[in-house]
């Protein structure tokens, strides 16, 4: 029974904190009350429909991204390859996403409704023919996907005279957004989002919030009428509390600050706490069987989360930083009624990440690095297939992963592994405005990333070595928002991708990105 990746996925959890939406600052809860004040939440005078978004599509090219070593001990290759012909070496798609973010305010009053919907969200172009005529070749045009419209947040805010409520599904977000991430980012596929009763107010300076989710509940029963579900055990419910505090400065105040020649310092930290007594592992895992008394597991899932975020701005120079720390412990890891472990599964968990830059005259450089605790168990514990517990003989899971929309490079931790975990990384950067007139301008971007893997067990080779990146990126803006990115990319990997049974040495792989944006 691979009960270890439901655990796994229990282990990693994310900070519970508050969203960023499109409509505010992305510092988490803190759009809520801006600089220590309730301004950006006053009592509108007349009901208004605010409305943002935008309409994205990417084309890309990934070349030998499983980077002819041959295949792993799985027996599957490090990448998906072509079907037909497992030796080719280019796969091709192209996706689309329409995001509206709405916030409707109420007249008279300090109350507000936000919602965030995606139409066709990252739906890859091409993959819902009309098959009227028989086959794909003879489709006439597109049908609509049948899960094309997805609500991602819905919830209300109430002006309240000492701070801010907040109710419904939120986006979650905190500091760089290593562990919760809200999704905001321009290439960001993702993102957190929590059903949550939170509370943020100013004081001495600094913005306190307290919050209560309800991260999960089954299972559920339809009631009498037919109209909503019940939930018939309370006691699998899966609940987050989490308490944080924040000395924040909007942007408009950091760039103010900045001219004026003042140094801005902001800090903040949380700490978040998630359990769960009992589970119903058929609830989830699709066993036909009826629920009852013999289906429950007692689970004692117990994590708790801490996590400190840095941020000093000058004019031309900005650090930042975030660590986090997530222990966790689960009393019983079986999925099989009156199966039990005799010992329970621990976790302990780091992750920091940094980034830095300093503008001279129109050239912004930059060192980013970060780390990401490793587990010595096989594989990278990114991905289904690397379980990183088996008991009885191994009871940790320890390796910390950063959340899937924190972007370092675009084809190594982003593609290949799918996170930043079990390893480090530094990452020179660099940007460049070639041409900047008539309200656009074109600027030059190039990172360079090496990185090491921190467990050498993790790696399919056992040598630590994973590989150094080169990301350059030709980038066109407007003066209203419109964005067309030429993305370029090339993978060197080291030793540990090479596979020495077969005698085989990793070989480069190649990415081409055209990512276009439309906003609104």
């Amino acid at each position: 029974m691979n009960f270890a990746l439901s655990i796994a996925g229990a282990m990693s959890i994310a900070a519970a904190l508050y969203g960023s939406d499109a409509l505010a600052e992305k510092a988490g809860f803190a759009e809520a009350v801006d600089d220590g004040n309730l301004a950006s939440a006053s009592p509108s005078e007349s009901s208004s429909v605010e409305i943002s978004g935008y309409f994205r599509t990417r084309g890309e090219v990934l070349y030998n991204f499983d980077l002819d070593r041959g295949l792993l001990a799985s027996g599957q290759p490090l990448f998906p390859v072509p079907a037909g012909d497992p030796s080719a070496q280019a796969l091709r798609s192209a996706n689309m996403r329409l995001r509206t973010d709405l916030r409707l305010r109420a007249p008279g009053s300090g109350l507000s409704v936000v919602v965030r919907t995606d139409l066709l969200d990252n739906l890859t172009l091409g993959s819902t023919p009309n098959l009227r005529g028989g086959t794909p070749a003879a489709s006439p045009g597109q049908e609509a996907p049948v899960q094309g419209f997805r609500i991602k947040r819905a919830y209300g805010e109430a002006l309240l005279p000492i701070g801010v409520l907040s109710v419904g599904r939120q986006g979650s977000h905190w500091g760089l957004g290593m562990v919760a991430n809200g999704g905001d980012c321009e290439g960001c596929d993702g993102g957190d989002a929590a059903d949550r009763i939170s509370f943020v107010t100013p004081l001495v300076g600094h913005i306190f919030a307290l919050a209560y989710d309800i991260s999960a509940t089954g299972p559920l029963q339809v009631d009498h009428s037919g109209s909503r579900s019940i939930d018939i055990e309370p006691t699998d419910d899966v609940q987050s509390l989490t308490f944080a505090f924040m000395r924040y400065h909007s942007e408009v105040a950091r760039k103010r600050r900045g001219r004026a020649g003042r140094v801005t310092v902001e800090y903040g930290a949380y700490l978040s706490h998630r359990w769960q007594d009992k589970d119903i592992p058929s609830s989830y895992l699709g066993d036909e069987i009826r629920i009852g008394p013999n289906s429950i597991v007692h689970r004692g899932f117990s994590a708790t989360a801490t996590d400190a975020w840095f941020r000093l701005s000058t004019a031309n120079l900005r650090i930042e930083a975030e660590a986090a720390y997530l222990r966790a412990n689960v009393d019983q890891g079986s999925l099989v009624p009156g199966v039990e472990f005799y010992d329970a599964l621990t976790s302990n968990q780091f992750g920091a990440a940094l980034e830095s830059e300093l503008t001279f005259s129109r050239l912004t450089v930059g060192l980013d690095a970060g780390s990401a605790s490793g587990d010595p168990s096989p594989g990278f514990g990114a991905q289904p297939d690397d379980l990183q517990a088996a008991p009885p003989f191994d009871t940790h899971i320890d390796n910390f992963r950063f959340h899937t929309d924190y972007r370092v490079d675009k084809i190594l931790f982003r593609e290949i592994i799918g996170t930043v975990t079990d390893a480090m990384y530094l990452r020179p950067h660099l940007r460049f405005p070639l041409a900047d007139a008539s309200g656009a301008k074109l600027v030059f971007d190039a990172a360079a990333i090496a990185s090491w893997a921190i467990e050498a067990t993790s790696t399919p080779s056992g040598q630590k070595a994973l590989g150094i990146e080169f990301d350059p990126t030709l980038r066109y803006e407007t003066r209203d928002g419109f964005v067309a990115a030429l993305e370029y990319a090339i993978l060197l990997p080291l030793g540990g991708f090479d596979n020495p049974v077969s005698g085989l040495d990793a070989r480069s792989a190649q990415l081409w990105r055209l990512h276009l944006r439309f906003p609104f």
